[in-house]
């Protein structure tokens, strides 16, 4: 479907960078045109931390000597790497988490298998491997790197990945607390609340290049499961204001969008939005060469901003995005009212809501409890389909005003099928509905999305990563979840079926590869997934949390075989 530009985004908002990425980007140029394209990784240049001041390092990279297309030799390079510069990942050094425990106490019950539960523990042990702290050397010295300073202990997703993430976060701490490594898990969350505290809202990644941009937003959420399972008040109390400065992040300014409604009634609602309009430093090289082919300095900053924003949205990328499902360049993610980040900021308000009965306060309670009625009613005027019994995203047509209400047309959803037009049932809003919830599942069994090991996050094989047939961890949780919770038995036998397949191919893939994946193929079980800007990555934060929920939620019986 083709789709017209809203206003032009060029000229939004810009957060200033760090002389030492501008250097580090140079870098990552020179190394692309030395060493080539193939398995090259332009996040490894970014996050390599400076040996001593920056101007030094500069001068010898002025220094060396180029051929006319402006590569040094392979030599000159790794000898100057050596010199002046620590490995990647080496600020961030390994920490043994305190509240680890071997087999913890009360794990996994209803798991009956000896082999599914000897595995279980196997996921439980690599969250030993993928703790970390921040080390002493970046808050000493903060100009020579790109890490940022975090207060606590973390878990990163692994691989490449080498700082916390935002969104992974929420399933790490689901893992965690099925582990029940508590302490861990708060202190995931403390250290969102720095960026917080010191940036106005949760970065995408605790690295300075992610200063401009967010993540789905589900920091309440996090703390709401670690409140279920340790009553803890005095976290609610100290987060409270940090979930206040969030909710205002995604509710003003650049992330606010008000539709109009056919009955005339307005709704205030979210988008993503990068602060940004230049090459993503982790990925300049590909940026640049995504852009290249534009023919102004202008739309190409329209592109850096919406290659940031889909960055942002954490699906990135995706033909959910793009106004032409071949080309990247037609990325428009901020011309998009997307359905589950307003699913996300809902869940947030009614969050907020429940935190402030909790504290006592009240005023807050009644504010946010309406924001969130306003929301749901936003969520089904604008986004429910009732031909397809799904809430499709709404892309913002024809408006020359940035500003002002955008008239609400049905033609302006996208009708093609993703896995985010059922994350709407997560929420207790949409899944206490019986009659709805039996529409949507039946909806979810007929769209072609479940697949022989999972859900599919399209039908589209674009190559990129967001796409068919990739499944990704968070997705088959949400819906799962959903369905559970629901509280029907149909939709219960639903949600099982699907996370025995998700178990199932985390399963064979683990045995086969000695890996937990980012995402896995669901066209076949122990297939891992592929596709994207950079190879796919092992670790793997939110896979394990995802695995050791669903078999908390179902077990596994005795008898229940786990081989493909």
């Amino acid at each position: 479907m083709a789709h017209s530009a809203t206003c032009s985004n060029s000229d939004g908002p810009v957060k200033p960078s760090i002389p030492l990425i501008s250097f580090l980007q140079r870098l990552q140029s020179t190394a692309l045109k030395t060493l080539g394209p193939t398995n090259f990784d332009p996040k490894l240049y970014v996050d390599l931390p400076l040996k001593s001041d920056l101007s030094t390092a500069e001068a010898a990279f002025d220094k060396l000597p180029r051929s006319p297309n402006g590569s040094v030799t392979a030599r000159d390079l790794g000898q100057f790497i050596e010199q002046h510069l620590e490995r990647a990942g080496s600020d961030m050094v390994a920490a043994e988490p305190e509240d680890f425990l071997p087999v913890p106490e009360g794990f996994l019950p209803k798991v009956k298998s000896k082999e599914v539960r000897a595995w279980a523990l196997e996921v439980h042990s690599l969250w030993k491997n993928l703790s970390r702290k921040v080390s002493d050397e970046v808050k000493g010295r903060p100009g020579l790197h790109t890490l940022l300073p975090l207060p606590g202990r973390v878990v990163i997703p692994g691989s490449r990945f080498r700082e916390v993430y935002y969104w992974d976060s929420y399933w790490v701490i689901r893992g965690l607390l099925v582990s029940k490594m508590y302490e861990t898990a708060k202190s995931i969350v403390n250290n969102l609340l720095s960026l917080v505290n010191e940036h106005g809202f949760v970065l995408n990644g605790a690295r300075a290049y992610y200063t401009n941009r967010s993540q789905p937003p589900l920091l309440s959420a996090m703390i709401l499961e670690i409140y279920k399972r340790t009553g803890d008040l005095a976290l609610v109390k100290s987060a409270f204001p940090s979930l206040l400065k969030e909710h205002h992040f995604w509710n003003s300014g650049i992330h606010k969008v008000v539709i109009q409604d056919a009955e005339g009634c307005n709704h205030v609602m979210s988008r993503y939005y990068a602060m940004w309009n230049k090459p993503r430093p982790e990925s300049a090289t590909i940026d640049e060469e995504t852009a290249s082919k534009l023919p102004s300095a202008s739309l190409k900053e329209q592109l850096y901003r919406e290659l940031a924003s889909t960055a942002e949205s954490g699906w990135d990328f995706s033909t959910r995005w793009m106004r032409n499902s071949s080309d990247l360049a037609t990325l428009a993610t901020t011309s998009i009212i997307p359905v589950d980040l307003n699913v996300y900021v809902l869940q947030m308000e009614l969050n907020i809501a429940f935190f402030a009965r909790l504290i006592g306060d009240h005023s807050a309670a009644e504010k946010f409890s309406a924001a969130s009625q306003a929301r749901r009613a936003a969520i089904n005027s604008v986004f429910w389909n009732a031909k397809m019994d799904q809430w499709l995203d709404y892309w913002l047509i024809n408006s020359n005003s940035c500003k002002g209400a955008h008239s609400w047309d049905g033609q302006s959803q996208n009708e093609n099928m993703f896995a985010s037009n059922f994350i709407p049932l997560w929420i207790d809003f949409f899944n206490s509905d019986g009659a709805l919830v039996k529409k949507v599942a039946k909806s979810l069994q007929n769209s072609g999305l479940l697949r022989d090991a999972g859900i599919a996050t399209s039908l589209s094989n674009s190559g990129q990563q967001w796409d068919f047939p990739n499944g990704w961890a968070p997705m088959q949780h949400m819906i799962v979840e959903g369905l559970v919770r629901s509280g029907s038995k149909e939709a219960r036998i639903l949600a099982e079926d699907i996370a025995v397949k998700w178990i199932r191919t985390n399963y064979a893939a683990y045995k086969k590869t000695g890996a937990m994946h980012e995402k896995y193929d669901v066209e076949a079980c122990g297939k891992t997934g592929g596709g994207g800007e950079y190879i796919p990555q092992t670790g793997f934060g939110w896979s394990n949390g995802v695995v050791l929920a669903f078999l908390e939620e179902f077990g596994w019986p005795q008898d229940q075989e786990i081989g493909c």
